[in-house]
Parts: C-alpha cells; structure tokens; sequence
C-alpha cells in the first residue's frame, strides 16, 4: 500500500508540473509569426522617399550627359507584382520575373525598372544605344551612375539578369521586409483593414 501511495504521490507532481507547462506555454505572450508580423506592419504604397529622391537624381544626371532615362516601374502592389509573375507561365508574353507578389523590392517601395528615350521619343531597352555618342553606351552610364547614387543593378546578379532593375534594398532581405522591418526613416505606407 505504501507503494501505491507513493506511486500516486509521484504520479500527482508530475501532473501537478505538466499543468503548470502547459498553463505557463498558454499564458506566454505568443512571439509573432511571420505572417501576423508582417500583417501588423503597413505596406508601403509608393517609392521610399530616399528610392524617389535618388531617382530623380539618375534622371537629372542622365539629362547632363544627354540622355533621358524612362522610369517603367517603380512601386508595384504585390497584386500587380503576381499578375506580372504569371506573366510567361500562365499569361501571354515572356517571363519577366522570378518574384511573386511580396518577393520584389517593388512590392516594398525599393526599386524601380528604367529604359532608354531616343532622339524620335521611343523608349527602348537596347543596352548598346550610344544615343549622345560619346562612344560608350548610354546604358552601361546610366548603370554607372545609379551605382553611384547607391542604387544595386539587376544586371549583376547570379542567375537571372534583370537588366533595367536598379534597387535599395538599405541591408534588409525580402524576408526581413516580408517579417514587418523596413528602412530607417519615413515611409509612405498603407493601413490594413483587420
């Protein structure tokens, strides 16, 4: 009987220490996951300001030297940045991007798509176009002086080159933007309806 005894004595603690962890585990604030995160955080919903400020740069930059750089994109909703994704697969056209809608600095105000304006007012993405003939390629200027400005360029990825992409991602990943984080600084942003 004493056995018994201290069989249930052993038995009650650790029913006793179960309830304590799961009541503790329950009543722990709950660290957020990825997704309440970055639900909780407003997206934004135009370029950053520092993005917009250096844009406007390139393209005063680029006109001193004679040559008009197109902006073709620049923030893009992650809706728009899913249909452009489908684009290839699903829809007509060519592929144009790996990213699907929350997987581009677009989606987060970072990055923008330039082309080339010619003499005739086309816009063109031919990468050799020496259209202020100073016998260097009007891209590979534009390149240089988005680099300059602290813009990174889709042309020097590993793997899919995106050559009219300029970025600034300001150190943080897609995933650090997807968890909520943005740059240092204002924003123009979205409130989300809970």
């Amino acid at each position: 009987m004493l056995k018994l005894k201290r069989i249930g004595s052993v038995l009650f603690t650790i029913i006793l220490v179960l309830i304590f962890i799961l009541f503790y585990l329950d009543s722990k604030p709950s660290t957020s996951t990825e997704k309440d995160k970055s639900s909780s955080v407003p997206l934004p919903t135009e370029l950053n300001p520092i993005v917009k400020e250096r844009t406007d740069q390139l393209i005063q930059q680029a006109a001193k030297k004679g040559i008009v750089v197109v902006i073709t994109n620049g923030f893009r909703s992650s809706a728009d940045q899913d249909k452009l994704y489908q684009q290839g697969r699903t829809t007509t056209g060519n592929i144009v991007t790996n990213a699907k809608g929350g997987e581009s600095y677009h989606n987060y105000g970072l990055a923008i798509d330039f082309a080339l304006q010619t003499s005739s007012g086309d816009v063109i993405w031919d990468r050799q176009y020496d259209g202020n003939g100073n016998s260097k390629a009007d891209w590979a200027e534009v390149v240089q002086m988005a680099k300059a400005l602290g813009f990174d360029w889709g042309g020097d990825w590993n793997g899919f080159k995106d050559y009219p992409h300029l970025e600034m991602n300001f150190g943080l990943s897609i995933a650090d933007l997807q968890n909520g984080e943005r740059p240092a600084g204002t924003t123009v942003t979205a409130e989300l309806d809970n």
